[in-house]
Order: structure tokens, then C-alpha cells, then sequence
């Protein structure tokens, strides 16, 4: 059985304000869009997903979601999907949400697809706990009245055709089509996660319900010394009379903290993402070592909270450039230098250090995770 997943992406999201429209805007570390595509392409019975965006959006979703499927929606959000289930091959179920629900839990999933063996249709609710007036300020019964939420999932064959068959006015949500073409919907549990963005605060309010998983994880590195190499600590070059000696530019200090943040988000080493065999980071600069660590962070919506690096070596005196490379550590990373902190010390000349036949470096990096529930 064929399950796909429309996601609907098209809308200006003008009551929100801001620079670009919200399904787009930034929502702990990654577009809100994001959030909602990730948690339909994991589940495990959801077999595509497609998006709908606006016309001239193209660029911000291959910006947002690179290799996404995609297809142009229309005026207004029944267009959008009757685009949607057009651009689809032929499947057996499918699930229609919008990208301003960002929280998509499998529970609520599950429960959809388990009531389709039932019912032409499903939708998750919420009871309506507030206590409602009308206009004239007369309290309104809420016993059986219910709040919708998305995704909501039908029998392929059955909203399609009920989108092709509707002649009335715009409809609020595709299960009203449904019912009108005579299909059962049923309704299930939903979540409060599943709150959609409307207003600017709704933006903070979101961000707000996320819980948020803190990681520390540690970085090792170590170069020789040699005659006729330029010797770069932190990205900072400091004068000296032996260099460190490796394929890149052998910047110890960046390689262990690059290591620490690889470290964070189970990343393999420096070695996995830029082997030393490959001739194209010959005598390459390692920043680019590091900022690549730091994007694959900041793709999994993570933000890097603080770093810690401790520089090991007899010669040269560290504390002279301390604070260049505390400075550029930062600029690397686009935090604020009291972020950074950057120490050296010696092994009482024990060891090769100590011999000063080389430089090591340690490093401890902590960032934190979204995504996790509390």
C-alpha cells in the first residue's frame, strides 16, 4: 500500500510580518518548513513527500529543503492541493498538512493511517477548552465542538476526486470536501504540538514548545614540528621557527575542535569528512574544516554554545595570540568571543611535547539539539 504525503507551502504568510513568508522563516536553527518535511519523510509507512510553494519560492525551497520534490501551487489553498494531488502518481492513501504546523509527531501519523482501514478519511482534534462567545456575547455550548488540525489523511481516489467534483465556495479544510461528496471522515487524537503559526508571537511560542537536548563531546589532535613550514594555531599565523607539518596546513588547534564538534552529532572525525589521501586538501586551510563541523550542526537545527581549546606545546608562547585566536575561532564560527575559550600549557618538558618535537591541542565543544520533546 502506497502512502504519500503533500505538504502545503504556498501561502504569502502575510499576517506574520517579517522578511520572508513563515513557512520559510527561521524556527530553532532551520525553516519552519523543514521541521514538518523531516518528521513525514522518517516515518517509516510515508513512501514520498511533495511540497507546494508559491510561484517565485523556488529558490527558497531548494535553499530550505535541497533535493526536495516539488510543484507550483495556486491562489488559494484548494488550488494549492488540487495542484498537489495532480503532480502525484497514483498511491493508495495520502496525508495533506500545512507547513504552518511544524510538529508532526508518529503517534499522530500512526493514528491517521490506522483509521483510513475504516474511514474514507481522517482528522486530528483537539476539544475546544475555552469558553466561547458570539459576537453579541452570548455563550456558545462547546460540548461536541472539536479543533481541526492537519495533516489529514483520505484514501487517494476518494479526495481526489472530491477536489475534482467541488463547485462551492472555498473550503476550509479537504475533509469538509470529502463529506460533502458523501465519504466518512473520522476523527482521532491529535496533539498540541501541532499548533499552527500565524502571528509573530506564534514564531516564539513554537520555539518555545521544542525541548532541547544539550551535548558536550571532545576533540584530540597532534602535529610535528619541521623546519621550513609556516606554524598556524587557531587560524592565526604565528611567527616562529619550526612549523607544523601535515597534508592541510596542519593547524592543530582547528583540527581538535573540529573534532569536539564532529563529536557532538555522531559525526565520524576530521579524517572521515577530509582523508588525508585526497590530494584536494593538500595544504588546504583548516577553517574550512571547522565551519564545515559547525553546518552539519546548524543543519540539524543545532546551535553551538560554547567551545573550550587547550594548546600544548613548550614553544611558541601562546598567550601573545591568545586573544587573535579566541577572535578568530569566533569569526569561524559566528559566535561571540566570550563563547571562546582558548588556554595553553605546558608538560614540564615531558614527552614530545615536552621535547618539542611537536604541538598538541584539546578540545571540548557543547552545543544543543532541538527536537527533543519534554
Amino acid at each position: 500500500m502506497k502512502t504519500v504525503a503533500l505538504i502545503v507551502a504556498a501561502g504569502k504568510g502575510e499576517r506574520m510580518g517579517g522578511a520572508l513568508p513563515k513557512q520559510f522563516a527561521p524556527l530553532a536553527g532551520r525553516p519552519m518548513l523543514a521541521w514538518s518535511y523531516a518528521a513525514l519523510l522518517a516515518h517509516p509507512a510515508i513512501d514520498e513527500v511533495l511540497v507546494v510553494v508559491g510561484e517565485g519560492h523556488e529558490p527558497l525551497l531548494r535553499s530550505a529543503l535541497p533535493g526536495a520534490r516539488s510543484t507550483i501551487g495556486g491562489a488559494t489553498r484548494r488550488e494549492s492541493v488540487r495542484r498537489g494531488l495532480d503532480a502525484l502518481r497514483e498511491a493508495d492513501r495520502i496525508l495533506i498538512h500545512d507547513a504552518a504546523r511544524p510538529f508532526i509527531s508518529a503517534d499522530v501519523i500512526d493514528r491517521l493511517l490506522a483509521a483510513l482501514d475504516e474511514a474514507d478519511g481522517a482528522v486530528p482534534v483537539l476539544p475546544v477548552a475555552d469558553t466561547l462567545v458570539a459576537a453579541n456575547g452570548a455563550n456558545v455550548p462547546r460540548d461536541g465542538l472539536s479543533r481541526v488540525q492537519t495533516p489529514q489523511a483520505f484514501r487517494f481516489a476518494t479526495v481526489r476526486r472530491a477536489h475534482a467534483d467541488w463547485s462551492g465556495d472555498e473550503a476550509t479544510d479537504d475533509a469538509q470536501m470529502v463529506r460533502v461528496l458523501g465519504g466518512s471522515v473520522a476523527l482521532v487524537q491529535g496533539d498540541a504540538m501541532l499548533e499552527k503559526v500565524t502571528w509573530a508571537g506564534d514564531l516564539s511560542a513554537a520555539e518555545a514548545r521544542i525541548g532541547w537536548e544539550t551535548r558536550t563531546a571532545t576533540g584530540y589532535d597532534v602535529h610535528r614540528l619541521a623546519e621550513d613550514e609556516e606554524l598556524w594555531l587557531g587560524g592565526v599565523r604565528i611567527p616562529h621557527t619550526h612549523g607544523l607539518s601535515g597534508h592541510s596546513d596542519a593547524d592543530v588547534a582547528l583540527h581538535a575542535l573540529t573534532d569536539a564538534l564532529l563529536g557532538t552529532i555522531a559525526a565520524g572525525d576530521i579524517g572521515l569528512h577530509f582523508p588525508p589521501s585526497d590530494p584536494q586538501w593538500r595544504g588546504a586551510e583548516s577553517g574550512q574544516f571547522l565551519q564545515h563541523a559547525a553546518g552539519l550542526i546548524a543543519a540539524k537545527g543545532g546551535q553551538i554554545t560554547f567551545v573550550d581549546l587547550t594548546i600544548i606545546c613548550e614553544a611558541p608562547k601562546i598567550g601573545p595570540h591568545r586573544e587573535a585566536i579566541r577572535i578568530r575561532i569566533a569569526e569561524l564560527l559566528r559566535l561571540s568571543p566570550d563563547r571562546i575559550s582558548v588556554k595553553a600549557t605546558t608538560t614540564e618538558r615531558l614527552g614530545f611535547t615536552g621535547r618539542s618535537e611537536g604541538i598538541a591541542a584539546q578540545a571540548a565543544a557543547t552545543i544543543r539539539l532541538p527536537g527533543v520533546r519534554v
